[in-house]
């Protein structure tokens, strides 16, 4: 790692190499600051947009003791913002270097060879190409996360053991563990947990499963987020919380619970 002069201790620039690492290992908070036609035309999985008018509330939201890589087109201005987060209390912030320039000319080993005969018929009928389990459609819909909407666990099993990245999300920041919880699939909820998916992942207004479980009335599916680990005390960027969106009595007394139990 590299640290450029001139900026506090805490920030750093990493090679894409370093920065793979860090995403699969650490899931870091990511942010994507291009502009939004770029971010839309293509990200790293799991980013989040930002710039100058929502660079605030990230920082009041975002967790301090979470790394965090930030990345622009070439890995020069996504500096300046990793020194404004090193400068605001961020242990552990990283500039890519290269931006998602290098990240995306960078070789990807192909996942065709882990892909067996089922799925590749089942991807091909759900109008995913037959022989890449990260593919997208229509608002960065994944394998994964169309599998988790519809509760196709055994096809969610394969996915997962094919190499579909699990931290991936849609067009509006969601993981596959909120498509889950708008089918109430219980299962694919441990299943995804299980595998190591983000409990807490914010989307790109900072709202959580839990909290769309919550405001949805989805008791069943707030008692399972909850009993996994679900941090109800997380906000949105503007400031509400599972609690505050709770739709029924029993959703709010589950999340009361909770907090309760945490005091």
């Amino acid at each position: 790692m590299t640290q450029p002069s001139g900026f506090p201790s805490g920030f750093q620039c990493i090679g894409l190499e370093e920065a793979e690492q860090l995403i699969r290992n650490e899931s870091p908070t990511i942010l994507d600051v291009r502009d939004a036609r770029s971010f839309m035309a293509g990200h790293i999985d799991g980013a989040r947009t930002m710039s100058p008018a929502n660079l605030a509330a990230f920082v009041a939201n975002v967790p301090k003791d979470r790394p965090v890589l930030i990345y622009c087109y070439h890995g020069h201005s996504s500096q300046d913002y990793a020194r404004y987060f090193t400068e605001a209390g961020f242990a552990r912030t990283y500039s890519l270097d290269g931006g998602y320039e290098g990240w995306r000319n960078r070789p990807v080993a192909s996942p065709a060879a882990a892909v067996d005969s089922a799925l590749r018929v089942w991807l091909f009928e759900e109008n995913f190409p037959g022989d890449d389990v990260n593919s997208v459609v229509a608002n960065a819909m994944t394998p994964l996360m169309h599998a988790s909407h519809r509760g196709e666990i055994e096809f969610a099993r394969l996915l997962l053991a094919a190499g579909a990245q699990i931290e991936a999300r849609n067009g509006d920041g969601n993981s596959a563990l909120w498509l889950a919880c708008v089918g109430r699939h219980l299962d694919m909820i441990d299943l995804l947990v299980d595998a190591g998916i983000n409990l807490d992942n914010q989307n790109d207004n900072g709202a959580t499963a839990l909290m769309y479980a919550a405001s949805s009335g989805r008791t069943e599916v707030v008692e399972r987020l909850l009993a996994r680990g679900a941090d109800p005390a997380v906000e949105t960027l503007d400031g509400f919380s599972a609690l505050d969106m709770a739709a029924n009595l029993e959703c709010l007394n589950f999340l009361r619970g909770k907090r309760a139990a945490r005091a």
